[in-house]
């Protein structure tokens, strides 16, 4: 705290001191957040999926699951990779966790910051089928009103306005940061998923 009995150019120097100090901790910080919510693209830096700018904050509901129900946790706390399927279980369904959970498993210690996320029908993708006896693997049904409040905050990202095939990246305050059509390649996911774990400390 700055003595006010010091002389004007010992008071300027300790303000310029602390200044200084709160630039070393906060600044590489600010500038993270500023970069990926604020849709900046510095030279050398190439997201593969489409940000979301700003980041979308997804509603809260309670979500039916074979198993009883899905709380509003499910999409707080971790980073959640969230897949939808329509009314079918399509080919495609399995093979998109099964890439999601390598490239989960591809971040070693960081993996445990990440989880899957499965949006389907009911009756759909049972977990006998997708691997939900996985402990990062997350399935709820998109049915209902809770469900489609939901799949409304997702799908108004997708051209045809569902958002079945494509991946989603949900960060762990619940918000929806990146968007990835059907048929990307999940290793790009993967490497913009690395940055971001990498650049915050949440989740």
């Amino acid at each position: 705290m700055t003595d006010p009995s010091a002389p004007p150019a010992v008071r300027a120097r300790r303000r310029l001191q602390f200044i200084a100090l709160a630039l070393v901790f906060f600044g590489p910080l600010a500038l993270a957040f500023y970069l990926y919510y604020g849709g900046v693209n510095p030279a050398g830096r190439v997201n593969r999926g489409t940000l979301v700018t700003p980041p979308r904050p997804l509603p809260e509901v309670v979500l039916a699951a074979p198993d009883g129900e899905v709380g509003p946790g499910a999409l707080r706390g971790k980073w959640s990779l969230v897949t939808f399927t329509g009314a079918h279980c399509e080919s495609t369904c399995a093979r998109t966790l099964d890439e999601l959970k390598r490239a989960r498993l591809a971040l070693e210690r960081d993996g445990s910051r990440v989880r899957r996320v499965l949006l389907g029908e009911r009756g759909c993708c049972a977990p006998a089928e997708t691997g939900g006896l996985d402990p990062d693997l997350v399935v709820a049904w998109r049915d209902g009103a809770a469900g489609e409040q939901l799949a409304t905050a997702f799908a108004g990202l997708s051209e045809t306005g569902e958002p079945a095939g494509r991946v989603y990246i949900v960060d762990p305050r619940g918000n929806l940061m990146m968007t990835y059509a059907p048929g990307t390649d999940l290793k790009n996911l993967m490497k913009d998923l690395e940055k971001l774990l990498r650049l915050s400390h949440i989740g």
